[in-house]
């Protein structure tokens, strides 16, 4: 009766473990979705996980991008840019709250930067999605948008841009990042750390930019394949009238800043080179 009793409460025991187990399981996130967007990697290994509120990812067909609902911006947008992106759509002005946040967060919307003295500063832009209307409105939606001083958004950060599509139609294949990070910022009404609606004002606005030739692909890079990096402080007073030259860095020392890693895709040994490059304009075939 004894060993009938023992064998009872160890079937019992073993019974609830696994009901447990099964309770507290972990649940596999999705695997991420493919994307030419996400081609160098995930910069801050973002997953489409609600839970995952200041890290969230949104893949379209236009970009990809990292979402922090707390701070009401994206970490960054990822983009490949090519001729193929550029045509002559007019710039749409549509700004709007992106339907892919999850239904109970609160919405960003294009007033809540109304007489703030920040921009609604695009990380991808508006002029290299001009291939068509669809996509050319997807760079309007708020999860795309930062505050950005003024000066910072209209000249050194719109000639990078600029730069860069100038690349584009010159037959190089680019692969951008572009972020956010730190907190305070300097616009046209002075220093503020946040927006009156609440969205965080970054204190530096960062692009890195790979640039692979002869329309190539990820394939095509390689130890010697340029790159740009260049992190701006959202500061009117610094960075007015400044070319975006005097603001070049390397990506590893982005990645230290801000807390991302560039490159995760690619051999270690092309990455290792790579994020320690420091484009000089006036030594450079671009």
């Amino acid at each position: 009766m004894k060993n009938l009793f023992s064998a009872l409460l160890l079937l019992v025991i073993v019974v609830v473990l696994a009901m447990n187990c099964s309770r507290n399981q972990i649940v596999k996130p999705k695997p991420l979705p493919s994307s030419v967007h996400l081609s160098l990697g995930n910069p801050t290994d973002a997953l489409q996980d609600p839970d995952d509120a200041d890290n969230f990812l949104i893949v379209k067909p236009q970009y990809a991008l990292s979402y922090d609902k707390a701070k009401g911006h994206a970490n960054w947008v990822s983009w490949e840019l090519s001729n193929d992106w550029l045509g002559d759509t007019d710039r749409s002005d549509n700004f709007r709250p992106d339907p892919e946040l999850p239904a109970n967060w609160t919405e960003v919307t294009p007033s809540d930067y109304t007489n703030s003295g920040f921009d609604r500063g695009h990380l991808c832009p508006s002029a290299d999605r001009t291939d068509d209307e669809a996509d050319n409105s997807a760079t309007f939606l708020m999860t795309n948008i930062v505050p950005q001083a003024p000066e910072l958004n209209r000249e050194s950060w719109a000639r990078l841009e600029a730069y860069c599509r100038s690349l584009a139609e010159r037959g190089y294949r680019l692969y951008i990042v572009a972020g956010a990070y730190g907190t305070g910022g300097e616009g046209s009404k002075g220093h503020t750390d946040r927006l009156a609606s609440g969205v965080v004002v970054p204190a530096q606005c960062y692009k890195v930019i790979v640039a692979v030739a002869n329309n190539g692909t990820v394939a095509d890079i390689s130890a010697e394949t340029p790159v740009i990096a260049a992190d701006f402080p959202n500061v009117s007073s610094i960075v007015d009238n400044k070319s975006w030259s005097n603001f070049i860095t390397t990506p590893a020392a982005i990645e230290s800043a801000a807390g991302v890693t560039f490159f995760s895709n690619l051999p270690e040994t092309v990455r290792v080179r790579l994020r320690r490059k420091r484009f000089d304009p006036m030594d450079s075939n671009l």
